[in-house]
């Protein structure tokens, strides 16, 4: 996709300049004629001058208006971001509007101008140029140079977005469903979630996600439905995905927004620049939070799918991971879905009686499921 666009951006110069250059060609020769003055006689249309003035004035009143409109719904704007693309994102936003409101004012004031100045007065004449060389290369030439270089700017911001997760990134799934969010952490042992089957999905056993206990990567994973934690300087990537219609992952201060598809996984990472401490040190605000909110209308109870996102010190993160149960833990029933020959690797995750350990990893070296009655 972004080879694709840079070629249109290239092939979009190219063309301009071909334009202006066949226009150049055709038009050559043509030189400004005078046309005759129209005069009404005596007959001078009052009206004109009130309308010029009216028009300038209007001009005048709407810039002032544009102004207060900005300033005063600033506060209303999306608040500041608090990721490394998201600053990044800003910046270039607000310099491509700014490079749009220079256009703006420059044109609609020369627009509203010319109307004034130019009324009907007895005894002006009016001069045609039917072409003008020289206007139509300025015309052209500069918003052509400034839009691609606003594309070609946007789309290095764009491309470095999209593009896959560093290595140590901290992978989160995070899953929308009828209404609500759901997360997934790898565990403490190793960064890396189980795979999952949308077949095995069960909430009856307590396995939302669909979780394949067949693969070993799945024993440390955890849940938490009720906030999502994220360290604070470290890539987060976060695997998304719907398990029912489509919703949207929408972080404002993180400026992460994906939409999560029924069958069809995407993701989106981030790199938060402040803990919710410190945002709330700097907002002066204790009862601040980071949220994560749907933006895709998913049914009645869509006003519903809200969620907490804490961001932590690298420290407590840690330290609270550390502290979450896997679900192997909350639910050992599920080590009946664990392979013979991965059962031992298992073990270590369920809650067993000291008395009764060594008889159940014999019984689960030995390929067998365990005694329930030794599980807490």
């Amino acid at each position: 996709m972004t080879i694709i666009i840079g070629i249109l951006a290239v092939v979009f110069l190219v063309m301009t300049f071909m334009v202006l250059s066949k226009t150049q060609s055709l038009l050559k020769g043509i030189r400004p004629t005078e046309a005759a003055a129209d005069d009404n006689g005596d007959y001078v249309d009052d009206a004109n001058n009130f309308n010029g003035y009216a028009m300038f004035g209007f001009w005048v009143v709407s810039i002032v208006g544009v102004v207060w409109s900005f300033l005063h719904y600033r506060k209303d704007f999306l608040p500041e971001a608090a990721s490394v693309h998201g600053k990044e994102t800003d910046y270039w936003f607000w310099v491509s509007m700014s490079v749009i409101m220079v256009g703006f004012f420059v044109v609609n004031t020369l627009l509203f101008y010319f109307a004034y100045k130019y009324r009907f007065k007895k005894g002006r004449v009016a001069t045609f140029y039917p072409h003008n060389n020289k206007l139509e290369v300025i015309w052209t030439v500069i918003p052509a140079v400034i839009m691609a270089g606003l594309v070609f700017t946007g789309l290095k911001v764009w491309t470095d977005v999209m593009a896959d997760a560093p290595a140590d990134a901290e992978v989160i799934e995070i899953m929308g469903k009828q209404f609500g969010w759901q997360v997934r952490y790898p565990g403490v042992d190793d960064n890396k979630l189980g795979k999952y089957d949308y077949k095995l999905t069960n909430d009856a056993e307590g396995n939302e996600f669909g979780i394949d206990f067949a693969d070993e990567n799945s024993f440390d994973d955890f849940v938490n439905p009720s906030v999502m934690h994220v360290p604070a300087g470290r890539p987060v990537l976060l695997k998304i995905r719907a398990r029912d219609v489509l919703h949207s992952v929408f972080i404002p201060h993180m400026r992460v927004k994906m939409d999560a598809v029924p069958g069809m996984p995407t993701k989106f990472w981030f790199t938060p620049t402040q803990t919710t401490e410190q945002a709330r040190i700097d907002l002066e605000n204790p009862d601040f939070n980071f949220e994560i909110a749907c933006t895709e209308v998913c049914g009645r109870g869509h006003f519903a799918m809200k969620l907490i996102l804490v961001v932590d010190d690298e420290a407590s993160y840690e330290k609270w991971k550390r502290e979450q149960k896997p679900l192997l833990t909350t639910y050992p029933s599920f080590i009946d879905k664990v392979p013979a020959n991965l059962k031992a690797k298992a073990m270590k995750y369920l809650p067993i009686d000291e008395t009764a350990a060594p008889a159940v990893a014999e019984e689960l070296a030995t390929g067998g499921t365990g005694s329930q009655a030794a599980l807490k």
